[in-house]
């Protein structure tokens, strides 16, 4: 079983924010999967499906991104999830709009809601899926610039990219990276 989390922060004062864009995968996922109706619990939403024959569960916290792990480690130990089991997909300040880079295990670089994970699993060898959101070019304006709604065609760009890899999920699944980030490859 698969856990996939998209870090996010609750509410329609956040909804298409640089910060949700986890969130936007996961509800992608959920669409284009055809997962069932979410449930409350862990702190946040789950549901449970299927993506090409294994079990799935997609998880969004609903605890603030700073507090992410407040849900996430209930949720794998409810579960029984290992870490090697879990995909968080979240925001990245160093890679472009309508990127995305793989990591499995590592520090946080700075992200509030890997650190919270970090702090609440007790293996950090779980997957993390970086969305680009760019940088604003001056550090001081990185929390403003994460809490406003992207411009439209920045958000274009993500939503391409969540179109373009999310269904490629089978092939991270079977822990080809390499062919999960390269949409001219066949499934």
């Amino acid at each position: 079983m698969k856990l996939i989390v998209g870090l996010g922060n609750p509410g329609e004062k956040y909804k298409d924010t640089r910060h949700n864009v986890g969130f936007m995968a996961v509800d992608y996922i959920h669409r284009h999967f055809g997962f069932g109706m979410w449930k409350e619990k862990f702190k946040g939403e789950f549901v449970k499906g299927s993506i090409d024959g294994e079990d799935v569960i997609l998880l969004k916290p609903y605890t603030f991104m700073n507090l992410s792990g407040e849900s996430v480690a209930p949720a794998c130990k409810f579960f029984k999830i290992k870490p090697e089991n879990v995909y968080v997909i979240y925001d990245e300040l160093d890679i472009q709009p309508g990127q995305i880079k793989l990591k499995q295990g590592g520090g946080a670089a700075g992200h509030n809601g890997i650190k919270s994970l970090d702090q609440h699993m007790t293996d950090k060898n779980y997957h993390k899926i970086r969305m680009g959101i760019g940088h604003p070019g001056n550090k001081h304006e990185v929390s403003g610039y994460v809490l406003r709604k992207a411009p439209a065609d920045e958000f274009a760009q993500s939503e391409k990219a969540i179109e373009t890899y999310i269904p490629r999920l089978p092939a991270l699944f079977a822990g080809d990276g390499a062919k999960f980030l390269n949409p001219n490859e066949p499934l």
